[in-house]
């Protein structure tokens, strides 16, 4: 049997694991349904169950450790999720601490979009460099920062919420208690939101707005470039802080990239001199859905350096 660590990727309606060698190759994929709705004890049992089975198949004395990325801010000292608007069952819950107690193996913890950045860093768009930063548009945005090879954490581990960033000041109200966050204006929700403020209707699906703004409407067009220009702002703003050689984008909104991009990238030019002047890239992110998995799996690898 290979070495190999588990990476468990926890969301609001689905559980994926997986064990990935060592090397970096799955071994073994399982996904089920979620249920946080039914209690902590129930989600509790369904994760413990899922980790038993990829470790009774591959062994216990080849595991190299466990790691768990999960949405929320993670208190990294105490295991804590806080502020998990899907998991709201564990929040202020010693989740790390009860997880090692059942599986009496040593757990790490850590937020899905740092999760997610750590696996492109390893397996994906990111491998080549040791310093990135990537968002994931998605109903929200998501984001986490790789310095040196590891994830930025800040000093209680709050760092890289990106989608946070003030882009439009005194814009869209937000639910963190601030208003014109990058979320609010370059999210999957961001989209059909602006898509309904400009009449074009109030069942449309992001998909459904970039199919009419490659048909040519233009209201639509202007959904996508406004949104370009909320996330050059919030990229200028990132490249002139870090100076990092790697930006990587992911998540839902990424098939409408030739709609959003170039106003993206004409907002970065004006705003960032050190974009205007290096070598720095702008990419699509690799692994969808697996770079979670993959991350959550190299955070055993990661602490054992």
């Amino acid at each position: 049997m290979p070495e190999y660590s588990i990476g468990l990727d926890l969301g609001g309606t689905n559980l994926r694991a997986a064990a990935v060698s060592r090397e970096g190759d799955i071994l073994e994929k399982i996904s089920v349904s979620a249920s946080p709705q039914k209690g902590r004890e129930h989600l509790l049992g369904e994760m413990v169950a899922v980790i038993g089975d990829l470790r009774s198949r591959w062994g216990t004395g080849q595991l190299g450790g466990i790691g768990l990325g999960v949405p929320g801010f993670i208190l990294l000292k105490d295991g804590v999720i806080r502020n998990s608007n899907n998991l709201a069952c564990l929040e202020d819950f010693p989740f790390r601490d009860e997880m090692e107690r059942r599986l009496q193996t040593p757990i790490i913890l850590e937020n899905d979009g740092n999760a997610a950045a750590l696996g492109e860093k390893w397996r994906g768009a990111g491998r080549d460099v040791d310093d990135l930063v990537m968002l994931t548009l998605g109903t929200g945005i998501g984001g986490g920062i790789i310095s040196r090879g590891r994830v930025l954490h800040g000093f209680l581990g709050m760092a890289g919420e990106l989608g946070h960033l003030t882009v439009v000041p005194n814009g869209t109200p937000c639910g963190c208690g601030n208003r014109g966050c990058l979320e609010k204006h370059a999210s999957a929700t961001a989209i059909t939101s602006m898509a309904r403020l400009l009449g074009l209707g109030d069942d449309l699906t992001s998909a459904g707005v970039y199919s009419l703004a490659s048909n040519g409407n233009e209201h639509a067009q202007t959904v996508f470039r406004c949104m370009g220009e909320a996330l050059g702002i919030a990229l200028a703003m990132m490249v002139n802080v870090f100076n990092f050689p790697l930006y990587l984008l992911s998540g839902g909104v990424l098939p409408a990239w030739d709609r959003f991009a170039p106003a993206m990238l004409e907002e970065m030019q004006r705003r960032s001199f050190t974009f205007r002047t290096t070598e720095t890239k702008i990419e699509k992110a690799i692994l969808g859905n697996e770079a979670g998995l993959y991350g959550a799996a190299y955070l055993p690898w990661i602490a054992a350096k």
